[in-house]
């Protein structure tokens, strides 16, 4: 699914991010929150208010998680195997979340990188998290 340049690209743009993980993990989760708010139900313990420690929390959980999808881009889903089984089994989060909050981790991308988030790395880095999205639904099957 992902090509030589996709994934070489993938790894240009983690290095971008490196240092702002919990930033952006918590950003996304935060706009995530506010745009699909049918999100929230499965963070009813949350304190989801902007500035929350659990949602910042959970956005460095999301981005080490990513980090770790990016260093094992040719077995995303070993990698992965964890979280999905998670998701799954005993979180039983609806698998299309996933593509909510990927969507939203790009926008967050291309807000702080401007720029630096070219059409390409944009393409690229979708692909990436919707192979992301579909380890982490391969469960639900």
């Amino acid at each position: 699914m992902l090509t030589a340049d996709d994934k070489k690209i993938i790894v240009q743009l983690w290095e971008k991010v490196a240092g702002h993980q919990e930033e952006f993990g918590n950003e996304a989760l935060q706009r995530m929150f506010i745009t699909y708010p049918q999100t929230k139900t499965y963070f009813p313990h949350f304190d989801l208010h902007p500035g929350s420690e659990q949602v910042r929390s959970h956005g460095k959980k999301v981005a080490a998680a990513l980090g770790n999808a990016v260093k094992s881009l040719d077995n995303i889903s070993q990698a992965l195997s964890e979280l999905s089984n998670l998701h799954a089994y005993n979180l039983r989060v609806d698998p299309a979340n996933f593509k909510l909050l990927a969507q939203c981790f790009q926008v967050v991308l291309a807000v702080h990188l401007g720029k630096d988030y070219s059409p390409e790395m944009h393409a690229a880095f979708d692909k990436f998290l919707s192979a992301v999205a579909a380890v982490l639904a391969e469960k639900y099957r």
